[in-house]
């Protein structure tokens, strides 16, 4: 894959398609760098891409030889393992910046560790590679820890990560274009152990507040290896197609696993010395307390990375959570391109989405989305806000945490901690004359009461709740203290919605183990389904789907529509089972009968909707 810097050279006509296609090869066959390569090459100086690189990013190029003598005060601000092993030299420090000679003005990663080291915010400005060894050698003394960019350094080239912020990833790195195959289901993490020290500041410290080694911690996070393995977890997840990374220590082993469509698999064992240096260096990342052991914590990683020849930005919402033997991590991966904001392909039946559709489209009453977490209510309701968002509606939205970003619809992230509250933030949408308002989850009597009273006065409020199935949420409502007369005049839809996993299309075949009717009838099936013979499908595996014989998750939706017989029904305070029998009598689909029709389409298989659904 031709680099973004090698185009961007032969578009500024400083090599040819013909030079670049040699490096590309040197490159392939040696690794490395390709600006190193080109400058090694002769194809065109080192300072001619530092240059080019200034103009290009927008910072200045500075040349060290000709700068004058750094202020040993300055230099004194950042370690010499840190300059040798990021290749950075502070030059000037003008208040609370400091101006910092990189190779790579991209490298969020360098600045992140130089400001947490030094407490200033950064500036970057670019110099020659060679130019910064021979600096860095003349002001620190000594260089044989110094390898240039071709050799494999401290920072792995699978991407360039910060913290919190944005981030952006160096114009010469690339993600492996081999990704891990099966055998790599379990890392060997024999050479990264032993480049560990056996210092005590890797050995568990003491709940004692006192008796933590911050010093140690921070130490411990920067190792190579550490940060290879960091790196190397965050970027597998991504190309697994992970939903969260579950990192959790345990008395005597340490454990990492990802949940790839739904379920949880172990991918690799650390060395339980890794245990405190992993936790310290993912803390770092998302800016959160390293010496905070006690508590729970809860951060944001934003890493912008080239796949495929272009780049996408990762967020991985971090939690911490102090355990037993340690601090579990969970990080959760928001991945933009793999938001689907067509409600056709979500999995809606046809008549299901038709209800939902009409009600949607109405300009007051409530909308509500019910499942447990990680059911994929977001995203309905992002897919049906994007299908309402218009140039002639306001849409307010109040979430925690603000997942994606929508050009045209104001978003606002909740803050517990200073009062935003969802009740806080609806009241003051109110006066900010909106079309649409949604409230990322209705948790307490205020906020629903609010949210009611605003569908009740000329506003469409799309929210979540956490419920089993549709009906219950007629019950939930009133047990939040909802008077029925409100809840029967505000509600005008509730959707139930599961993720099942869905058969890999390339490897799947036919199931041909006898079925016996009376199961089949158990499971949901109607006896003319049965009747009429249904084809059913098993997973397999190839190397399409990893081996597992599934790839990507499809819906389950159970739709129910407010007609007058139910609103009657609550008002004489109905439960919810005969709720459910009024709603199934005017074509309601469960999401056990969503479920079958998913098997009867070849789209899953009948372990799948068990799982997931009951009768």
């Amino acid at each position: 894959m031709v680099s973004k810097l090698g185009e961007m050279l032969v578009k500024a006509q400083l090599i040819t398609d013909a030079q670049l296609e040699e490096v590309i090869k040197i490159q392939r066959r040696e690794g490395g760098k390709l600006g190193s390569i080109v400058v090694r090459q002769g194809f065109c100086s080192d300072q001619d891409i530092v240059s080019f690189l200034g103009m290009q990013y927008g910072v200045p190029a500075a040349d060290l030889e000709q700068w004058p003598p750094i202020d040993p005060a300055v230099i004194a601000l950042i370690p010499k393992d840190l300059a040798q092993r990021h290749k950075v030299l502070p030059l000037q420090r003008t208040g609370n910046v400091l101006t910092l000679a990189m190779s790579d003005p991209t490298d969020i990663f360098a600045m992140d560790d130089v400001r947490f080291h030094t407490g200033y915010n950064v500036d970057p400005v670019v110099s020659s590679e060679m130019g910064l060894v021979r600096a860095v050698e003349k002001y620190y003394g000594g260089s044989s820890s110094v390898r240039l960019a071709d050799n494999q350094g401290a920072r792995s080239t699978m991407a360039t990560m910060g913290g919190g912020g944005a981030t952006a990833a160096g114009p010469t790195d690339s993600l492996p274009a081999k990704p891990f195959n099966e055998e790599d289901e379990r890392i060997d993490l024999s050479e990264l152990e032993q480049e560990l020290d056996a210092d005590a500041e890797f050995e568990a410290t003491d709940d004692d507040e006192e008796s933590i080694n911050v010093g140690a911690l921070r130490r411990g996070s920067e190792d190579a290896p550490v940060v290879k393995l960091v790196n190397m977890v965050l970027i597998d997840a991504i190309k697994r197609g992970a939903s969260d990374i579950h990192i959790e220590p345990y008395e005597k082993n340490y454990r990492i696993r990802f949940r790839i469509d739904g379920i949880l698999m172990e991918v690799m064992r650390p060395n339980l010395k890794l245990r405190d240096p992993l936790t310290s260096r993912v803390k770092i990342l998302a800016k959160l307390n390293i010496a905070e052991k006690r508590l729970p914590q809860d951060g944001r990683i934003k890493l912008r990375v080239n796949m495929g020849g272009r780049q996408k930005v990762i967020d991985y919402r971090v939690s911490i959570l102090p355990t037993l033997f340690g601090e579990k991590i969970v990080l959760r991966l928001l991945d933009s391109d793999k938001l689907m904001l067509d409600l056709t392909k979500l999995g809606f039946e046809p008549e299901s989405l038709e209800r939902w559709d009409r009600q949607i489209s109405k300009p007051y009453g409530m909308v509500l989305v019910t499942g447990p977490t990680g059911s994929g209510k977001t995203n309905t309701l992002y897919s049906s806000i994007a299908k309402l968002n218009t140039v002639d509606t306001n849409i307010l939205t109040a979430e925690d945490p603000v997942e994606f970003n929508f050009p045209g619809i104001n978003q606002v992230q909740m803050k517990e901690q200073i009062g935003l509250n969802f009740a806080a933030a609806l009241r003051s949408f109110l006066r900010q004359d909106p079309n649409i308002i949604l409230v990322g989850e209705i948790r307490d009597f205020e906020t629903a009461e609010i949210a009611i009273k605003a569908s009740l006065t000329g506003h469409l409020v799309l929210s979540t709740l956490h419920t089993n199935d549709a009906p219950s949420t007629i019950n939930r409502l009133m047990n939040m203290g909802v008077e029925p007369f409100l809840v029967a005049t505000s509600v005008n839809i509730i959707c139930a919605q599961r993720l099942v996993r869905r058969l890999c299309g390339s490897c799947k075949a036919v199931d041909t183990h006898h079925q016996p009717e009376e199961a089949l009838r158990e499971v949901g099936f109607t006896p003319e389904e049965i009747q009429r013979g249904i084809t059913f499908y098993k997973p397999v595996g190839c190397d399409v789907c990893n081996k597992r014989g599934y790839k990507g998750r499809v819906g389950l939706y159970e739709v129910l529509e407010m007609s007058e017989t139910l609103k009657d029904m609550i008002l004489t305070g109905a439960s919810a089972i005969e709720l459910r029998e009024q709603g199934q009598k005017e074509g309601m689909i469960t999401l056990r009968r969503s479920g079958c029709r998913k098997v009867l389409d070849g789209v899953t298989t009948i372990e799948e909707i068990i799982r997931e659904t009951v009768l």
